[in-house]
């Protein structure tokens, strides 16, 4: 067998390209520190459960936040949580209940999903309610410097006195309508003006000001807490895309009146997800909580499924994709297992460790090269998935198959050493992905099996029981009645595979839609 020194795992000198929303290209990745990155994402607003949209929002930037630890980065990254708003305040009041009581159960619900997703908790996650002094600080900072003005104890922003309004959005001042959570207030100087403080309201929970009772608007939470943090200049902001306008734009508008050198150098906005072609939101009741999917599959068929797109793109939601996500990484799982339990059974070889099989060095380097080649540009996901993985997963089996034959030693050796070599490369990319599963691939793959029986509507002793039935039909030479039994298993997601004089069976995508959830 011809055999090869394997190369460095250090990553390669590749520049990191990330689209820039406000110049709508992608742009080389540098810092304003080098070395650090500073990071800022906007959170959820707590009032219910969470759902597919606010998971593909903290998976993409878990993604990003994962893959600048990758290249050794220290990263600084904050998501906010708002605790105080309209729909909190509306909701608890429906419900009877204090609304920061309410909001912190579901900020609280939020972090849970988001373990089950196995994304990384930011470095920081700051509450609007615990930072009203640096909220009032910058408020009264914007009144200082002539661009906000007080009515009535609420006090406004003045679009006016900000001339570049509109630069990320590319929407003209003459044409902005008020905020989408902000009614037409005929007060205000400009439509497009908004609200920095609410002067409080019977039955909303305030604080004193300088301006009397009131709570913070929507907009200059973000400001105060990414300046708190960050100060006024960082390197990423980012957030979903229809934060674009108002909520971005105004915080640029509010962070460049309180401190004129306030600057983020990238702004990177994810796509929507969507339900049959319309963008999913809690407001118009077209949604799926993040727990309504992972009742069925597996939280990781889920985050799959949902970095299957680049982050930018559009995603449209589909039970399908959702099976073929699940029978991926079910593939993936199974593949690592059996790698795992075929190479436990050899001891470590203290020989020459870096000597490995030529096609093994290949396949090592075209998933490194693609890996690094795909993240680098602006965290192309959706084509690592589908390449250079997939060709190591194939390598892998090939390779354990040829390992049950015997052969020479020295060939052996070179073979368990290629193995675990491309092995551990492909558990590094899932690692920055965010699909090395945290338990050990057997308990995954039972879970995977178990949510599988699950939508078919099965018990395992009723799928054991049709293997059973199947082998007396083949035993009786009733091959029709054999070929049945395993059609109608696999239009339920369950595929019967064969082994010699043995049968398993193993989770699919049904040959006919699934009910839909």
């Amino acid at each position: 067998m011809e055999t090869s020194k394997e190369t460095t795992t250090a990553a390669p000198n590749m520049d990191l390209m990330i689209y820039n929303s406000m110049t709508q290209q992608k742009e080389l990745f540098t810092t304003i520190v080098p070395g650090k990155v500073g990071m800022y994402v906007c959170g959820v607003t707590a009032y219910d459960l969470s759902h597919l949209g606010h998971a593909r929002a903290a998976i993409s930037f878990d993604i990003l936040y994962r893959y600048l630890k990758h290249l050794k980065y220290e990263v600084t990254y904050v998501r906010n949580f708002t605790d105080i708003d309209d729909k909190i305040i509306r909701w608890a009041n429906k419900l009877g209940e204090d609304s920061l009581s309410l909001s912190k159960r579901y900020c609280e619900e939020y972090l849970n999903d988001m373990g089950d997703l196995q994304c990384r908790l930011p470095t920081k996650q700051p509450c609007v309610s615990g930072h009203m002094k640096q909220i009032m600080d910058m408020i009264t900072q914007i009144i200082n410097n002539g661009c906000a003005y007080v009515v009535e104890g609420d006090v406004f922003f003045d679009v006016e006195n900000s001339p570049n309004y509109g630069q990320l959005s590319r929407q003209r001042l003459e044409n902005n309508r008020a905020g989408e959570r902000v009614a037409v207030d005929p007060r205000k100087r400009n439509p497009a003006d908004f609200a920095l403080w609410k002067a409080a309201k019977p039955g909303e929970k305030s604080w004193d000001s300088p301006w009397g009772q009131g709570r913070p608007g929507w907009h200059i939470e973000c400001s105060a807490m990414s300046a708190r943090y960050l100060t006024f200049k960082f390197d990423i902001h980012g957030g979903g895309i229809d934060l674009i306008f108002p909520h971005h734009e105004n915080e640029i508008a509010q962070n460049r009146a309180a401190c004129q050198e306030s600057c983020v150098r990238y702004w990177m906005h994810n796509g929507h997800v969507t339900i049959n072609n319309e963008k999913m939101s809690k407001s118009s009741g077209n949604f799926l909580t993040i727990r309504q999917i992972t009742e069925r599959y597996h939280s990781l068929a889920l985050r799959h499924f949902l970095i299957s797109a680049h982050y930018r793109s559009p995603l449209n939601y589909s039970v399908m994709q959702l099976e073929s996500a699940s029978d991926s990484i079910f593939y993936i799982y199974q593949t690592l297992l059996d790698c795992e339990v075929t190479l436990s059974v050899f001891q470590e070889d203290d020989g020459e460790k870096d000597r490995i099989s030529a096609p093994a060095q290949l396949c090592f380097k075209n998933l490194q090269d693609e890996f690094y080649a795909r993240m680098s540009d602006d965290l192309n996901t959706s084509h690592l998935l589908t390449g250079a993985v997939q060709d190591a997963l194939k390598f892998i089996n090939s390779h354990l198959n040829m390992l049950k034959k015997k052969q020479p030693k020295n060939q052996q050796l070179v073979m368990i050493r290629s193995l675990r070599k491309i092995e551990n490369k492909v558990k590094e990319v899932l690692k920055v992905l965010g699909l090395l599963p945290r338990s050990g691939f057997s308990q995954v793959l039972q879970q995977l099996k178990d949510k599988a029986l699950k939508r078919a509507g099965l018990v395992e002793a009723d799928v054991l029981f049709m293997i059973e039935k199947r082998a007396t039909a083949r035993k009786n030479k009733d091959f029709s009645m054999s070929d049945q039994i395993r059609a109608d298993l696999s239009t339920r997601g369950i595929a019967l595979m064969d082994a010699g004089n043995e049968t398993f069976w193993r989770p699919c995508v049904p040959v006919c839609n699934p009910t839909a959830l």
